[in-house]
């Protein structure tokens, strides 16, 4: 369980300590905050994490900490915990793409459930932002040239289509293809594709 982190932000004092106590003794890091305000200004990014969330708190609410997330980028998984929720706040918090919305008082074991949910999620995100940082260093190694004869090999043209594009020998094509996936770090054209569709239109 080394490296998984729980944010936990409750305005309840005793919550916050029973929750933290028990959370440590599972493995987890525990960062608790009795605010949004508080969650905002002082948490730090860390990934793999999950964010245990009240809903109700006296100035911004659970919900408003969830869509000022969003609004900066952060996408650390959330898990709502909550002693009263309306119907309507449950789901909007589903749809803002919370992993699982759980009532107060509420079992522990269900807890532990959605959290291993949420650390799942929150290891895949970190995983594919490491994936296109990786895409993204490949494909800012490319020479000029390079880039062009990627993007024509992502299109579709042959080898031979490529040369008379650029007036340059057969030979010179396979080289500049050559060293386009070893930089990109790929062996397939399927692969090349899927890698080059993945980077930021700004990028190409």
């Amino acid at each position: 369980m080394i490296g998984q982190h729980v944010y936990l932000v409750d305005d309840d004092d005793a919550v916050r300590v029973s929750l933290s106590r028990m959370l440590q003794y599972l493995g987890y890091t525990v960062e608790s905050y009795s605010s949004p305000e508080a969650f905002l200004e002082h948490s730090l990014p860390i990934a793999p994490a999950v964010l245990l969330l009240d809903m109700r708190m006296p100035q911004m609410n659970g919900l408003a900490l969830q869509q000022e997330l969003l609004r900066l980028g952060r996408n650390t998984p959330i898990v709502f915990i909550s002693g009263e929720s309306q119907t309507q706040e449950i789901i909007d918090a589903l749809k803002g793409g919370a992993i699982d919305f759980l009532l107060k008082p509420f079992n522990m074991e269900d807890l532990v459930q959605a959290i291993h949910r949420a650390m799942a999620r929150s290891r895949e995100q970190l995983s594919a932002f490491r994936d296109a940082i990786d895409v993204q260093r490949g494909y800012e190694s490319l020479t000029p040239r390079e880039r062009q004869v990627c993007k024509l090999v992502v299109k579709g043209l042959m080898n031979k289509e490529i040369a008379e594009q650029f007036d340059c020998s057969l030979k010179t094509v396979k080289v500049h293809r050559a060293r386009v996936m070893e930089k990109m770090g790929v062996t397939s054209l399927l692969e090349l594709a899927d890698k080059i569709r993945a980077l930021p239109e700004h990028s190409l």
